[in-house]
């Protein structure tokens, strides 16, 4: 992937995956009380979104990551943490343990049953994740997408979540077709589902949870076990 593509990409993961699920069985957040407005335009709509997180200084969600292509579908899921200054670490589960970290600058993959890990820097990675490190810092929907529309049959939300699609500005080069993402009445992200030109689709869903907790530094900090292959990939 050339760098521009790799930008693209990044600047469309970020910007979609700018706030954290809930499940809409759980309590909505106090203090983003659902929109009074029966019919608000899209444009206020995403502002109401996009400012929904910016008190925001730490998050803690579970998660479930599934890429589907070919008909076939991965999924994975564990638990996830995010701090400012481009910090988060993903702790997955199942169906096998490893350990995604970034602590701001260096990006860390920790597979234990390999025994290794693989560092690179955050700016040279175009791993779909990397987005997220900057999810409490800024979001901004109308940079990535040439048209943001209100579509709420798409996704078969629940009862009270509304549903926005987001399409490219140039169909032809970039790297998505369409972005649907499910929104509470609190505004939190319930499901977000990328359709890619080649038909395959990575979707993301978030669960219980928890903001402005507290996080020890050392939770985006990792020192490898003693007998642990290193790999430093270059930029």
């Amino acid at each position: 992937m050339n760098g521009s593509r790799r930008l693209r990409r990044r600047m469309v993961a970020f910007s979609v995956m700018g706030a954290l699920a809930t499940s809409a069985a759980r309590p909505r957040p106090a203090f983003f009380p659902p929109a009074v407005d029966v019919s608000p335009s899209v444009d206020a709509y995403v502002s109401r979104l996009e400012s929904a997180y910016q008190n925001i200084r730490t998050l803690r969600a579970d998660f479930v990551q599934s890429y589907t292509a070919a008909g076939r579908t991965r999924s994975e899921s564990g638990i996830v943490y995010f701090a400012r200054r481009g910090k988060m670490r993903w702790d997955y589960r199942e169906p096998d343990e490893k350990l995604f970290l970034s602590d701001g600058k260096t990006l860390m993959l920790y597979v234990p049953s390999e025994k290794q890990l693989t560092r690179s820097r955050v700016k040279s990675s175009d791993d779909a994740r990397v987005p997220f490190r900057l999810l409490l810092s800024r979001l901004n929907l109308h940079r990535v997408f040439g048209r943001i529309e209100f579509a709420d049959g798409a996704l078969r939300p629940q009862p009270g979540d509304r549903v926005l699609v987001g399409l490219p500005k140039h169909q032809e080069e970039d790297e998505f077709r369409e972005v649907r993402m499910e929104l509470t009445p609190a505004f939190d992200i319930h499901r977000l589902v990328i359709r890619y030109p080649d038909q395959s689709t990575m979707e993301f869903t978030f669960d219980h949870v928890q903001r402005n907790v507290a996080l020890s530094p050392t939770l985006f900090t990792f020192s490898p076990p003693a007998g642990t292959e290193v790999i430093d990939q270059a930029e």
